[in-house]
């Protein structure tokens, strides 16, 4: 079946002719924040790039990779002036950034996130916010198992969702701005409400890499299997899970305590599925695993269909 124009794959993000804006500030050097700017400067979506870390050593590393026209030493230096902000902190800091940098933001400023929750981060940053700048949540629905400085790449966002989370009220050009600062980057963006997204990922995104984390801590603990048994024999699916796993346990440990409720909600559907599955093994109920193996294919084609994963033969074929 042909795909819509909207999931048309692309090769490469067009450069700009001319800047989107004047100077983008980025607040957080790891996987997305280094990928942003990779991907801002190369594409000319901004005429001067502007870094901050609160880590000396990741700025000195920026500085050594280039990765934008200037690496700021305080997080109000690389704020000052700036048309985009974009912080890429873990969700839990994101109030404590917004304070800190809040008397440095410049009327008519756009100031946006990168985290994985949007309702929580959303209450910790707006109180902050002087009048005239303007608050664009953002999610890129990207990312790798690698952190910091070095991981960032600028495809990172080609052809991956991006979802803006603009609370009631704010200024419809700032949120055109922001979509158009992903789009610039390759994205495909989405806006929901703060309350979808946070229910929407906590199945999608935040359930998997929980249950990825309790799965391989379950192999580690395991007194009869050895840990170089569990790395010499692991299969597809239990690679995949180590390779979850192996995420920024902050930014997750975050997540999980800034999303609870909709974690919580999923968790409870999880087990009461799981609990179904139990007794059909239990019982020898073949009908009822294949009837719920059959289901999950079919949404695993589904991904692949919109471009969000490799076919498992294409895959094979570039390993």
């Amino acid at each position: 079946m042909a795909q819509s124009s909207q999931f048309a794959q692309q090769s490469f993000a067009p450069r700009r002719s001319e800047p989107l804006f004047g100077r983008l500030a980025i607040i957080g050097i790891g996987l997305i924040g280094s990928s942003i700017a990779h991907a801002t400067k190369d594409l000319n979506l901004a005429g001067r790039v502007v870094l901050y870390d609160r880590d000396a050593v990741v700025r000195t590393r920026a500085r050594e990779l280039d990765l934008g026209h200037e690496i700021a030493e305080t997080a109000a230096d690389a704020v000052r002036e700036a048309d985009h902000i974009v912080l890429c902190v873990p969700v839990g800091a994101c109030g404590a950034v917004a304070a800190e940098i809040a008397a440095a933001l410049k009327p008519g400023a756009i100031l946006s996130d990168v985290g994985s929750v949007k309702g929580a981060v959303i209450d910790a940053v707006a109180p902050h916010l002087p009048d005239g700048v303007h608050f664009v949540p953002a999610h890129p629905v990207a990312g790798t198992e690698n952190s910091g400085p070095n991981a960032g790449f600028p495809s990172l966002f080609l052809n991956r969702w991006c979802i803006l989370t603009p609370p009631d009220g704010t200024d419809e050009a700032a949120t055109a701005r922001t979509r158009q600062l992903w789009e610039g980057m390759g994205a495909i963006v989405e806006v929901m409400t703060a309350s979808h997204h946070d229910l929407v990922l906590a199945v999608t995104s935040h359930l998997p890499h929980l249950i990825a984390y309790n799965i391989v801590g379950t192999a580690e603990d395991l007194a009869t299997v050895t840990q170089s048994e569990v790395i010499k024999f692991s299969a597809g699916g239990f690679r995949d899970f180590t390779r979850i796993a192996a995420s920024d346990p902050t930014m997750w440990r975050d997540v999980f305590l800034h999303n609870k409720d909709a974690v919580l909600e999923m968790l409870g559907r999880f087990s009461e599925d799981l609990a179904v599955l139990t007794r059909a093994i239990r019982f020898g109920d073949g009908e009822t695993l294949h009837k719920h193996f059959t289901r999950t294919r079919a949404i695993r084609r589904g991904i692949v269909a919109l471009g969000q994963e490799k076919p498992e033969t294409e895959k094979l074929r570039k390993d």
